[in-house]
């Protein structure tokens, strides 16, 4: 008997992304209770940010912006963050988990907040750790990045939305 890991296949780029063997029924994310949980949140949430910190908020300014933050960022940090990065620690971490998460996606959260750090504000970054928890979570539980880009990509359009009621 070896006493050697059990050796498992190398992942592509593409089955990080989940691009090619999603898992069956991955469309129906949204009928996931964590998914729905993760949807439910989303308006408490925006309306306290728009009343106690609204001033400090930035609507995007023009089409582009819109379109990079609903659509861009989403799709390329899922893709980069919970689709190669978390994919890889998910693997090499052979799935541990501390208090619940997994290794993989707390390592993967704090990348996250790091390089958000280079375009925000300490307290602005650091409140992206607990939605990348989540995006990592669903991306775990439903074995695909697509529902954490779509997550995100409300989640970037709801935020967008409430800096510019907040501003007006």
């Amino acid at each position: 008997m070896s006493l050697a890991p059990e050796r498992t296949p190398r992942s592509t780029l593409a089955d990080e992304c989940a691009l090619l063997r999603p898992r069956a029924g991955w469309w129906a994310w949204w009928r996931d209770p964590h998914a729905l949980a993760a949807l439910g949140v989303a308006l408490p949430v925006w309306l306290m940010l728009g009343l106690l910190a609204g001033p400090q908020m930035r609507a995007p300014a023009g089409g582009l912006a819109w379109l990079s933050l609903v659509l861009v960022q989403p799709v390329a940090e899922e893709l980069v963050f919970r689709g190669v990065l978390q994919g890889q620690l998910l693997r090499l971490s052979e799935g541990r988990r501390v208090a619940g998460l997994t290794l993989a996606n707390l390592a993967t959260t704090a990348g996250f907040v790091a390089v958000h750090l280079l375009a925000q504000p300490p307290a602005w970054a650091l409140a992206v750790a607990a939605p990348s928890l989540l995006l990592g979570h669903l991306r775990e539980r439903l074995g695909s990045v697509w529902p954490a880009v779509a997550l995100h990509a409300f989640y970037n359009a709801g935020f967008g939305l409430t800096a510019w009621w907040a501003r007006g």
